[in-house]
Parts: structure tokens; C-alpha cells; sequence
């Protein structure tokens, strides 16, 4: 197995949902059996939005990719901790990350992605599942029942660089980024291709089921902190995001090494 991940383009990613679905009835190898199909009204409201499960993957390299997400919502998952970016994305760190033969020893990094390429990859998961819930009969909630949550580290001064600030606003307002039209535009052009998918749309309801995508793809974050982070260092990192950033912020805390 390679050890460097390799986003693939938007097109491609639905070329390989749809196409896949139409020759085995499966997507990314999980049989349509397998998808998870939500009964009932019950849901959660967390943060003005619709959480139609009360579970979803950690932040972690299930996260990381787009191909990954979209499984883990097929799978049943609807609150995804996207992995955690920070400022340092470019690290020549050994694999496998973990190796435990008589002792273990943690060398993970953040991220085998660029900030930019994780923000894509999001992005591209973001278009998708707001799709698949209509085209699989996923749901029968009226409003978008899943919920993306950012996640940075691991210091304030990081945080505010640039590239973690301008990874941020994307996701909160992803209609400032060109990819963000460009990818509805892709979306709509591409289903006009699947058969399959045509037969469960009127042409109407595509157009407004791509069109209707929110660009606003995450109000919270969750606070990653390296192991023995000062308390005042995460005080400030919370109050930067939520005063300044007016985000709903989670916070990662290592009680054995802060203490009361």
C-alpha cells in the first residue's frame, strides 16, 4: 500500500460513485443492502442544523479523503470530524505511523494532505453527499440531515496564519472559491451521463437539487492540541474561534497532562 494518499479530480469521483452503482449496485465496495436508510422523524438539532445520527467518524485518515467520507455517511455516519489541518502540511514523516512490537510509538502527523488539498477534497465530499441522500433514498428529511465539523491545530499562532485562516472561511462560505460553482457545474454535467440517475430525477429536480447545495459547509470546529499544551494557550485558541471566528468550537482536552 502506497503511503502517500492521492485526491482524484471532482469528475472522476462521480464517474466512480455513479458508474459503480450502475454495473454492482455498491459504491467504494458497499453493497447497496448495506446503506444505511434512516426511519423515522427522530433527529438531532445541533448548531441550527440537522443531525439525523448521533455518530460519524473522528477526525483521522477516514476523514481525509472525500471517497472516505462519503462512505462513512453511506455506512450511517452523519457528524464527520474532518481530519485536522494545520500550518506545517508538508512533513517527511517515516510509515506506518504506529509500530507496536514490544513497545508502541505514535510519529502521526496531522496530515498526508496539503491544507489546500484537504480543503478540496471536503468540498468535493460536501457536493456529493448532498446529493446522495435524494438519489438513494437515504433520508426523509426534508433539510440536509449530516453536518461537517473543521478541525485545527495546534497552536493559536498557526491557526491564524493565512493558509489555516483562508481554510476556515472556505468552509464557512465556500461560494467565495471558484471550485465551489465550478463543482456544481461538473455535477450537473456528469449525471446528465448516468441513465440510471436520470430515471430518478426530472430534469427540474436535479437542476434544483445541485443548485440548492449550501456553500455554507461548517459553523464548528474542534480544537486539536499537542500533548501538554498550556491551559492559557487553549483558552486563547477558544476564544479566537469563537469571538472572533463565531464558530461553535469543541475542545480536545489531555486532562492527565493539564490536570484539574
Amino acid at each position: 500500500m502506497n503511503d502517500i494518499m492521492r485526491p482524484i479530480s471532482f469528475k472522476k469521483l462521480i464517474q466512480w460513485v455513479f458508474e459503480e452503482y450502475k454495473i454492482n449496485k455498491s459504491v467504494f465496495g458497499i453493497p447497496e443492502s448495506n446503506f444505511f436508510r434512516k426511519a423515522g422523524k427522530s433527529y438531532l438539532r445541533l448548531f441550527g442544523e440537522i443531525c439525523e445520527t448521533p455518530i460519524g467518524p473522528a477526525a483521522g485518515p477516514h476523514t481525509q479523503l472525500a471517497q472516505n467520507i462519503i462512505a462513512g455517511y453511506l455506512c450511517g455516519g452523519r457528524f464527520f470530524e474532518l481530519k485536522t489541518v494545520q500550518k506545517l502540511d508538508e512533513l517527511e514523516i517515516e510509515k506506518p505511523c504506529i509500530e507496536a512490537l514490544d513497545e508502541g510509538y505514535n510519529t502521526e502527523w496531522s496530515t498526508e494532505l496539503k491544507v489546500s488539498q484537504a480543503y478540496d477534497e471536503y468540498l468535493k465530499a460536501w457536493m456529493i453527499l448532498n446529493l446522495l441522500p435524494k438519489f438513494f433514498n437515504l433520508s426523509n428529511c426534508e433539510e440536509r440531515g449530516f453536518i461537517f465539523n473543521m478541525s485545527v491545530g495546534y497552536d493559536l499562532a498557526g491557526i491564524q496564519t493565512q493558509k489555516i485562516d483562508g481554510f476556515i472561511e472556505g468552509l464557512r462560505d465556500a461560494s467565495k472559491f471558484k471550485f465551489f460553482n465550478e463543482y456544481k457545474f461538473i455535477l450537473k454535467e456528469e449525471i446528465k451521463n448516468f441513465d440510471h440517475v436520470q430515471k430518478s430525477f426530472f430534469e427540474s429536480e436535479l437542476r434544483d437539487c445541485v443548485e440548492g447545495i449550501s456553500p455554507h459547509v461548517s459553523n464548528s470546529i474542534t480544537l486539536s492540541t499537542m500533548h501538554g499544551c498550556p491551559p492559557d494557550e487553549i483558552e486563547a485558541i477558544c476564544k479566537y474561534l469563537i469571538l472572533e471566528k463565531h464558530l461553535h468550537t469543541f475542545v480536545k482536552l489531555n486532562p492527565a497532562l493539564l490536570g484539574y
